[in-house]
């Protein structure tokens, strides 16, 4: 069970790491043509906008709530598996169709609902209402995209889902070259490339959705008793599991009154914090979610406990190091990916500050992926609600208070902070409700787990060369001496492990214990 689930994540991971990596790509293009001034902030509150519905109805609420009835009705038979995803296709379609009209008619009016601070600026407000009213059908076929996303993933097949996102990235990157030099408005190339990319990424699914003989033939089932069910378990985790996304989505609201550049200089230490948590929690939360839907079906409550647990395990040995290397190396990290062309030093500067803070969550925002579907495995929506809004009001106090001291720093150390506290009462939940229980041997494991990790920081506090040689060096030489920073102190830390008698081979192995 447990190599099995190891692979299914290894193929998600690379998938993810091939799609994040193209996803740099992308932003390094758009950082070289439009830096971080007025045009970047308001392409990336008009594609924040139905990028973030898109968490909320797709990857987050409507996967967590539509897997697990899918397993449970895998039980009952073909028949009534293709009913179920013929019925739940159709009513999101038309569900989702309306409310794409709404947005696209509404534009002007969501603008400043998200970022109010645009409304002293008219140029800001009217451009960024135009290029909402292109990125919102985004919302439609990415939507549907995670459901043919979740019906593979159902069936095994990991690898087409995760790889999908690559189009989007392609489709940013070749209207940024090629279609942004013959517009007046250049930047609505950007917005346009959301739209074909949400498109592609649709297309790209259907061949394979009809190899596994489960392309969905839409029909209207509001009143069908499976959607009823998806539905009823949605609503709440449409809170539940994108609290994280809400407390980004306050950032960009509160950010907008801020200095122009704030909301971009976010945008991009944020993507660096994605990065891992697409590779690793993500990847992990995929692949998990129907595992646990299938063990809580069959009863197998240890099976149970040792997923969470196993999944733990990865959490801590690729997150700790991650979140370490994402802190010290922020600005390199930034200086070398983006400082070029518009983007400039003082820019990388400034987000480097605040990826230096979102780094800080890194861990929680990848606890919350694998913690919370042990709660919607069980199809319990309710508690996750209540973490959420626990975490929400606590980041919404902190905003105001570190956003006077700190500026747009202040709103990703909020953020963080609320994801910690998230992270913190998902767990002590599953351990109340004896859903999870952890295997012997966690606190040998965690010791050894720190000095590695002081072996690592050691190293990189040792070699990493001070901000003025990164501003002299050209882009290969900046490449060279990132690779060679990472590529070091992975190895010291993996090294440390082994000597320490930490064997990786051992987690795939969850009945045992950790080291």
């Amino acid at each position: 069970m447990s190599e099995k689930l190891f692979k299914s994540t290894a193929i998600v991971s690379i998938m993810t790491f091939l799609s994040r990596i193209l996803g740099f790509v992308r932003d390094i293009v758009i950082a070289r043509l439009f830096g971080a001034g007025l045009g970047a902030d308001v392409f990336f509150v008009a594609f924040k906008i139905p990028n973030f519905l898109r968490r909320l109805f797709a990857e987050g609420a409507f996967s967590q709530a539509f897997i697990p009835v899918l397993a449970e009705y895998r039980n009952r038979g073909d028949r009534d598996l293709k009913e179920l995803i013929a019925n739940t296709s159709g009513t999101l379609a038309g569900i989702l169709f309306i409310i794409t009209a709404i947005g696209i008619l509404a534009a002007p009016l969501l603008i400043i609902v998200f970022a109010p601070g645009f409304v002293a600026s008219p140029d800001k407000i009217a451009l960024a209402g135009d290029l909402l009213k292109i990125t919102f059908p985004y919302l439609f076929f990415i939507s549907l995209t995670a459901l043919a996303g979740s019906i593979l993933n159902s069936f095994g097949k990991f690898a087409v889902p995760a790889l999908t996102p690559v189009f989007l990235n392609l489709s940013l990157i070749g209207c940024a070259l090629w279609l942004s030099p013959q517009l007046d408005e250049p930047v609505t190339a950007l917005a346009w490339g959301v739209f074909i990319g949400g498109f592609v990424q649709l297309l790209f699914q259907i061949p394979f959705l009809i190899n596994i003989k489960h392309l969905p033939k839409p029909r209207w089932g509001w009143k069908d008793s499976g959607v009823k069910k998806i539905l009823k378990l949605m609503i709440p985790a449409m809170f539940g599991v994108s609290v994280a996304q809400i407390n980004l989505l306050l950032d960009t609201v509160l950010a907008s009154f801020l200095v122009t550049g704030s909301i971009s200089w976010l945008y991009y230490s944020d993507r660096l914090v994605e990065f891992p948590l697409g590779v690793l929690g993500i990847a992990l939360s995929t692949v998990i979610l129907p595992s646990l839907s299938k063990k809580h079906a069959s009863a197998s409550k240890a099976e149970f406990s040792h997923t969470i647990d196993w999944a733990l395990r990865w959490v801590f040995v690729i997150g700790t190091p991650a979140a370490i290397g994402l802190i010290w190396l922020a600005e390199p990290l930034l200086l070398t990916l983006f400082q070029y062309g518009e983007f400039t030093a003082l820019d990388a500067h400034k987000a480097s500050l605040s990826l230096m803070a979102y780094g800080l969550g890194l861990l929680p925002f990848i606890f919350i992926k694998v913690l919370a579907p042990g709660y919607y495995a069980r199809q319990d929506t309710k508690t996750p609600v209540k973490i959420g809004i626990i975490a929400m009001v606590t980041n919404m106090v902190l905003n105001i208070i570190l956003m006077l001291q700190f500026a747009h720093v202040g709103l990703a150390l909020a953020t963080s902070l609320s994801a910690i506290l998230n992270a913190g009462l998902l767990f002590i939940g599953l351990r109340k409700l004896g859903v999870y229980v952890p295997v012997a041997g966690w606190g040998r494991f965690i010791i050894k787990l720190l000095v590695a990790n002081a072996s690592l920081l050691v190293l990189l506090m040792l070699l990493t060369p001070v901000t003025s040689d990164w501003l002299s060096w050209a882009a290969r030489q900046r490449f060279g001496i990132l690779f060679g920073l990472i590529a070091s102190s992975a190895v010291i830390y993996f090294a440390v492990l082994a000597i320490l008698g930490v064997k990786i081979k051992n987690l795939l192995k969850p009945n045992e214990a950790v080291d």
